[in-house]
């Protein structure tokens, strides 16, 4: 054999074995598991009778781990004690129930894992698993299934609750405030449906709640709420929809205090606009008060004159004209506020945006002669006002030329406060764009029931254009942004042009909203058309 055979077969061999070698230290791990857990076997039984234990063992065919129990479990009937249930956070091949409640006779139980159950590896979910037991002699399997919406939003939340009241000799309406239902689900993080099985005969109130506190009853400042209404009777085969909606709050008056000289600080909480105060300590024949809202927190500003010379002051607060509370107001020695004074906008308005001047002491008059409205040309513009004292401002309304350039002079002694503080000389410089900066939208309603309010908002529900409608019209939405917006419809089916939130003591169901299917578009040089047809 030649020298050169030879060494061209050493070398192929060394290769080869090379190879191997490599091969050996770098295996390919095969395909990646996707198959989720299998039970091998529960202790009891699953869907088992009359039971009377206390501890239940469901078994796997490899290791699990629980995540996110706390929101994906769904007891139903609820237990007044929460069950024990592991591992949580490491890993096992078996899943323990410690039950410490004393269960009802007669009654089936539900555990609905939902997607809580992984395997330990690939986290492949074992969903909507659900262990079932009855401590009577047979299993219920009665259905309630619907859908849910938001009054306002287009997606409802996630996590809703879903409850159903037995209506017996002892329900009253209250006890969505302090008792828990008797049959619960969840439509968890995805779904808009909902499903509540094993359920006995029977009449029923149905509710669902987004339950912020996890108690499975109702507090209307932190909860949204839906519910049908009227009872119903299974077994049905009926699909029920609810609308969630936020409760205006109930009218409740916090104890004042003293902010600053001359200015009392009422806390509240619901409808301000029926709330009234009123001084019971005598006071001098030249005493004077206004009553503004602030704009941050929940409060009146009570705002008083002159100063007294007393250690505190007696307040009646009423709603309604009824008298809720009577409260004390220590007087100290405090600083007054200083007027400053605000405009908006500033630079850049709109064609349909009014200029608003606000304070931080209540306005008290306006002295036109000392204010000036001139245009690029130095023409005097027209204008009107309105002052709004609860809100504290004034709103000066003109009309507006494309491109164009405006100056708005305030005098000194233009503007005098409630304590007799004066301005000194205030400009603001407003300018517009041309129209065509600004895309238009019309929306050509179909099937409509009058009035109506229309409304551009984000997708979050803030409200950026709204128009009111009372006949078949089109809805046209000038000077825009560019963006998208959701379109809606509210039903004003009461007519006093605004939305009407639901209440569940009084049986009133949220005012209805409509949504564009889609988000619309609105774009710079573009003026678009919408045909939305209602249902």
């Amino acid at each position: 054999m030649s020298k050169t055979l030879s060494n061209f077969l050493f070398i192929s061999v060394l290769c080869l074995c090379i190879a191997n070698c490599a091969n050996r230290g770098n295996p390919t791990g095969g395909e990646k598991d996707t198959t989720p857990p299998k039970i091998v076997k529960s202790v009891p039984e699953n869907f088992s009778t009359n039971f009377n234990k206390n501890e239940i063992r469901i078994y796997f065919d490899e290791y699990i781990k629980i995540n996110n129990l706390s929101k994906q479990l769904i007891i139903s009937p609820p237990m007044t004690t929460t069950p024990e249930i592991t591992p949580l956070g490491t890993a096992s091949k078996y899943i323990t129930i410690k039950i410490f409640d004393t269960l009802a006779p007669n009654t089936t139980y539900a555990f609905n894992f939902g997607s809580s159950i992984e395997d330990n590896n690939e986290g492949n979910p074992f969903s909507y698993y659900k262990y079932v037991f009855s401590t009577g002699d047979y299993i219920d399997s009665l259905t309630v299934a619907g859908v849910i919406k938001d009054a306002t939003l287009k997606k409802p939340d996630d996590f809703v609750t879903v409850a159903l009241y037995e209506v017996d000799s002892t329900f009253t309406d209250s006890i969505i405030y302090n008792k828990k239902p008797t049959y619960v689900t969840n439509t968890l993080d995805s779904l808009t449906t909902f499903v509540l099985e094993n359920i006995k005969a029977g009449k029923y109130l149905l509710t669902a709640m987004k339950d912020e506190n996890s108690d499975y009853k109702f507090q209307q400042k932190s909860d949204k709420i839906a519910f049908n209404p009227t009872f119903i009777e299974l077994p049905t085969d009926s699909i029920y929809h609810l609308t969630l909606f936020n409760e205006d709050l109930d009218f409740r008056a916090y104890k004042p205090r003293l902010l600053s000289k001359g200015k009392i600080a009422f806390g509240f909480e619901g409808d301000y606009k029926n709330m009234g105060i009123d001084v019971l300590t005598d006071v001098p024949s030249d005493f004077a008060y206004r009553i503004t809202k602030d704009k941050e927190a929940d409060s009146l500003m009570y705002w008083y004159k002159p100063k007294l010379e007393t250690d505190s002051l007696k307040f009646k607060v009423s709603y309604n004209n009824k008298v809720i509370d009577t409260f004390d107001v220590k007087i100290t020695e405090k600083y007054p506020d200083s007027l400053i004074i605000k405009g908006d906008p500033s630079g850049q308005i709109n064609f349909n945006t009014d200029f608003i001047l606000s304070a931080t002491t209540p306005f008290k008059t306006l002295n036109k002669d000392l204010i000036s409205l001139i245009d690029k040309d130095s023409v005097t513009i027209p204008y009107t006002t309105k002052m709004d004292t609860l809100n504290n401002n004034i709103t000066f309304k003109f009309d507006k030329a494309e491109n164009s350039r405006y100056l708005l002079q305030f005098l000194p002694e233009a503007i005098t406060d409630f304590f007799d503080n004066k301005n000194d000389t205030l400009q603001y410089v407003m300018q517009t764009k041309g129209y065509d900066d600004y895309p238009n939208a019309r929306i050509i309603l179909k099937n409509a029931k009058y009035p109506i309010i229309v409304q551009l908002t984000t997708e979050s529900g803030e409200i950026k254009q709204e128009i009111y409608s009372t006949e078949p019209e089109p809805i046209d939405f000038k000077y825009l942004k560019s963006g998208k917006f959701l379109l809606r419809v509210i039903y004003d089916e009461n007519g006093n042009k605004k939305y009407d939130t639901g209440n569940y003591l009084k049986k009133i169901q949220p005012e209805r909203i409509s949504y564009y299917p889609e988000p619309i578009e609105i774009r710079v040089g573009w003026d678009s058309e919408y045909e939305f047809t209602l249902k």
